[in-house]
């Protein structure tokens, strides 16, 4: 599978997907990440690997991760 965002193309085939170390064994709401090292980070629902794959590029992945540890995206 291949992932192209803002003209950067990404091949996904024989990507190492890793979930948050905050995920634990029965939990069934969790993502895969892959790319953290390259030009796009792309996420995919864990229970769902065929499925749809988001691309981010390293700033906007950054700035979702700082906004996720500042509670930024928490609920009322």
């Amino acid at each position: 599978m291949q992932l192209t965002k803002d003209g950067v193309t990404v091949d996904l085939t024989g990507a190492t997907w890793v979930k948050s170390s905050k995920s634990g064994p029965y939990s069934d709401n969790c993502i895969e990440v892959t790319g953290l090292d390259g030009p796009l980070i792309a996420v995919r629902d864990s229970k769902n690997p065929n499925g749809a794959v988001l691309a981010f590029t390293p700033d906007e992945w950054d700035a979702f991760v700082d906004g996720a540890r500042g509670g930024e995206f928490d609920r009322a």
